[in-house]
């Protein structure tokens, strides 16, 4: 891709961008479909909230297995196995 087309694709990408600004910000039917979509934004951010607060959540819990897990093993002599006993009987 040579210069001037990127010049050219990123001066046509700044013109689209300001006049969809220019479109929302200083005409009546932009502020209507600000007013329209203000309040969907609004529930949009909340969720995105939520989603990281259970991601959070999620993410502390497998820790806390973690831990849990290299707890067990380290205390786990080293010589120790698994069980015979412990295997199932049954193939079901």
């Amino acid at each position: 891709m040579s210069e001037r087309f990127r010049v050219f694709i990123a001066s046509l990408t700044g013109a689209a961008i300001g006049g969809l600004v220019g479109y929302l910000y200083f005409t009546a039917g932009g502020r209507r479909l600000r007013d329209q979509l203000e309040p969907s934004l609004d529930e949009f951010a909340r969720e995105m909230r939520k989603l990281r607060a259970t991601a959070s959540k999620a993410q502390a819990a497998a820790g806390e297995g973690w831990r849990s897990l290299n707890e067990l093993v380290a205390e786990r002599p080293e010589g120790a196995r698994w069980s015979s006993q412990a295997r199932q009987s049954s193939r079901f």
